[in-house]
């Protein structure tokens, strides 16, 4: 009987002991916040995730900083995310290519994106284009074709590397015309335009306008055509390739924020809330249109959604241009 109370003071000590810990919790977020970009600095992935990122700092009141990790068209960034603590403190700004394109092409694929990913939000699309080299035999989509049929093998074009949209926008056209183009992957869009400008290659198929249209402008490349269903504001006088003769032809190239499998749903609402709202203002809006993007903010369950859609089309895309890599 006279151990009844130092029991109770035991069990009641213990009691105050876990509150203080659970209150003594540091509250999210308490630490610097990492957002991996999986490609090289200066593409359009890169602007977004560098405004993202800085949205999430300001409406956070948090330290975020950009890793760039580039390679295997996305995947090995994003796949980085993937493996991270579930804590919220490394996020990634993923792309099309990696979510919703690469499971149907890769079939050893390092992450499952339904499985091994929390998406978190969708940040943007943008409108690529198919630009080519001032010294290129052709101005609009009907020479190109004209002169990859008269040269069958012999014409290249760049994308930001194998599996990315471009590059299937690329594999897209070559089918639907009728053409044999040899596909030149790069590590981002940067050394793309890099090499394009300096003529070491006659063609790219480019995600967005980001650099593409300033050049354009000043004769420095050449726009053959826009590869969504409607022109872009930054070219309007680039027709898109539905326009050129190939009816329906629609190739929207989104981006989103995800984090790894099983983040808390308080961090995911936090996350996507601050996001949405940064989305909304009028200097990301202007910001956006400088590379020919439309900020396009959902909800974690809508864009779930959206992936799972997207990787049902991308997947036809892929299984009718008889595509795999390893």
């Amino acid at each position: 009987m006279n151990r009844r109370p130092a029991l109770l003071a035991l069990a009641l000590a213990g009691l105050t002991l876990a509150a203080g810990t659970a209150l003594a919790a540091d509250p999210y977020p308490s630490k610097p916040i990492k957002v991996i970009v999986p490609f090289p600095p200066g593409g359009p992935t890169d602007i977004m995730g560098r405004i993202v990122a800085k949205i999430i700092g300001d409406k956070l009141k948090a330290t975020v900083v950009v890793e760039n990790k580039p390679g295997a068209g996305g995947n090995l960034g994003t796949d980085a995310a993937a493996k991270a603590p579930a804590d919220g403190y490394t996020l990634a700004l993923s792309a099309v290519s990696s979510l919703a394109i690469a499971p149907g092409l890769y079939p050893k694929l390092p992450y499952n994106v339904n499985n091994d990913l929390t998406p978190i939000a969708r940040v943007g699309i943008t409108k690529g284009a198919i630009v080519a080299h001032p010294s290129a035999p052709f101005n609009d989509l009907k020479g190109l074709v004209a002169y990859a049929k008269a040269n069958p093998g012999k014409l290249s074009y760049g994308s930001s590397g194998v599996g990315t949209a471009n590059h299937l926008a690329g594999e897209m056209i070559a089918a639907t015309a009728g053409i044999d183009i040899v596909h030149v992957p790069y590590k981002g869009t940067a050394p793309l335009v890099q090499d394009l400008l300096g003529g070491q290659l006659p063609l790219s198929i480019e995600s967005s306008l980001s650099s593409a249209a300033q050049n354009i402008k000043t004769g420095k490349l050449k726009g053959i055509a826009i590869l969504t269903a409607e022109r872009s504001a930054l070219l309007p006088n680039v027709a898109t390739v539905a326009e050129q003769g190939y009816p329906g032809f629609d190739v929207p190239i989104w981006f989103g924020l995800v984090g790894p499998a099983k983040l808390p749903a308080d961090v995911v609402a936090m996350l996507n809330k601050a996001v949405s709202e940064g989305l909304k203002s009028p200097e990301v809006a202007e910001r956006f249109a400088q590379i020919g993007a439309d900020p396009a903010p959902d909800t974690p369950a809508e864009f779930g959604a959206y992936i799972r859609a997207e990787q049902v089309r991308w997947s036809k895309v892929i299984q009718a241009a008889k595509i795999t890599l390893d």
